[in-house]
């Protein structure tokens, strides 16, 4: 169960991973050794998974943002979802209720990246339909979980 400083100290990395421990613990008012024990404690359980840098997507050529929701049939839904996973333009997929069976979201370099994309999917054996949602503006995405 986290605890008050448990979350100060994931929001203090949050801000920045690569701040001191020294730092983090000046902001949270405890010690350097409290705070390595439990940064430590939560890598440990798997709460901390790793520490990566926030790319801006299109500074490394991806121009487009596409949400595309599937259809998937016979019961493969989880061997689908991990076919799609190994391509690199997905960045989330997710099981969901409703209509559709799963969504997919994904950053591309252009609409003929996207395109081959799509055509790809609607290849693969269990998948019966798509829809694709390209975004047009960006109002709020956050990559962090904020505690």
């Amino acid at each position: 169960m986290i605890d008050d400083l448990d979350r100060k100290i994931v929001r203090a990395l949050n801000q920045n991973a690569r701040k001191s421990f020294r730092d983090v613990a000046k902001e949270v008012e405890t010690s350097v050794t409290a705070v390595i024990n439990r940064v430590k404690k939560l890598e440990e359980a798997g709460f901390i998974q790793g520490y990566i840098p926030l790319v801006e997507p299109e500074y490394f050529g991806l121009n487009l943002i596409a949400i595309i929701a599937l259809r998937i049939s016979k019961g493969k839904l989880l061997e689908t979802q991990k076919k799609i996973a190994k391509d690199t333009r997905v960045v989330s997929i997710y099981d969901i209720t409703g209509e559709w069976d799963s969504m997919i979201v994904g950053y591309f370099k252009d609409r003929q990246d996207l395109n081959d994309f799509i055509k790809n999917l609607l290849s693969l054996e269990n998948v019966d339909r798509t829809v694709t949602h390209i975004v047009l503006n960006v109002v709020k995405e956050e990559r962090r979980i904020l505690v």
